[in-house]
C-alpha cells in the first residue's frame, strides 16, 4: 500500500543572473574573496552583468577596517576592465563588441552614446563611471570612437574611484548599521537600484547638459 508521503513542489528555478550572483557571493565569502572582487570588477567593465558594488559592499561589511583597501582593489580592477572594453570596441566591435551589446539589449543605446562621445568627449566617461549605468556600454563605445586612450584611463580611474570609495567610506563610517539596513530592506533596495539604473540615463543627460 502506498504511503501518504507528500512531495514538496519543486523550488522556483533561479534565473541565470541569480545563479551567477550566488556563485560570486560564494567566492566573496572565501579567503580568495579579494581576488574575486578584483576579477568581477574587471569583468563588469567589459562584459559581466552584475555591478561590483554588490560584492564590494559584502566585503566591506565583513571587514569595515579594510573598506578603503577593497575600494582601491575594485577601482583598479574596474579600470583594467575598462581598458579591455575599450580594446573590444577598438578592434573587435563587429564580433565580440556587438555580441556583448546584443546580449544585454544595449545595442539600441549604442548610437546614442556615440553621439555623446562626439559632443562631450571624455566628460561622457566621467558621468558614466560615477552613475549607475552599464559601464561596459561606454567602455566599448569609447574604443569605437577612438577616444584618447590615456585620457580615457585617467578619467575612468577618477570616476570609478570616486564611486567605490564613496560606498566604502559609508560602510567604514557606519559599519553594522549599514549591514542591518541592507538586510532589512534588501528587496526594496533591489527595486530602488533598478529604478536608479533606468533613471541613470536621465541623470546622465542632465549632467552633460
Amino acid at each position: 500500500m502506498a504511503g501518504n508521503t507528500q512531495t514538496s513542489p519543486d523550488p522556483k528555478p533561479q534565473s541565470l543572473l541569480h545563479r551567477i550572483y550566488l556563485k560570486c557571493m560564494e567566492w566573496i565569502a572565501t579567503p580568495a574573496g579579494v581576488w574575486a572582487l578584483f576579477f568581477i570588477a574587471i569583468a563588469e567593465s567589459s562584459f559581466f552583468p552584475i555591478p561590483p558594488d554588490v560584492f564590494l559592499i559584502a566585503l566591506c561589511i565583513n571587514n569595515p577596517k579594510k573598506s578603503f583597501k577593497y575600494a582601491a582593489i575594485c577601482s583598479a580592477g574596474s579600470v583594467i576592465g575598462g581598458a579591455i572594453g575599450y580594446g573590444l570596441g577598438w578592434s573587435f566591435m563587429d564580433t565580440a563588441g556587438k555580441y556583448i551589446l546584443d546580449l544585454y539589449g544595449l545595442h539600441d543605446k549604442y548610437a546614442i552614446i556615440q553621439g555623446y562621445y562626439q559632443e562631450y568627449d571624455v566628460l561622457t566617461v566621467f558621468a558614466a563611471g560615477f552613475t549607475p549605468l552599464p559601464y561596459k556600454l561606454f567602455t566599448i563605445t569609447a574604443g569605437v570612437c577612438k577616444l584618447n586612450f590615456f585620457t580615457f584611463i585617467l578619467i575612468s580611474l577618477i570616476s570609478r574611484s570616486a564611486r567605490f570609495f564613496l560606498v566604502s567610506g559609508l560602510i567604514y563610517r557606519y559599519g553594522s548599521k549599514v549591514s542591518t539596513f541592507i538586510n532589512r530592506y534588501f528587496n526594496l533596495l533591489s527595486i530602488a537600484f533598478m529604478i536608479l539604473l533606468i533613471g541613470g540615463f536621465v541623470l546622465f543627460k542632465i549632467i552633460l547638459h
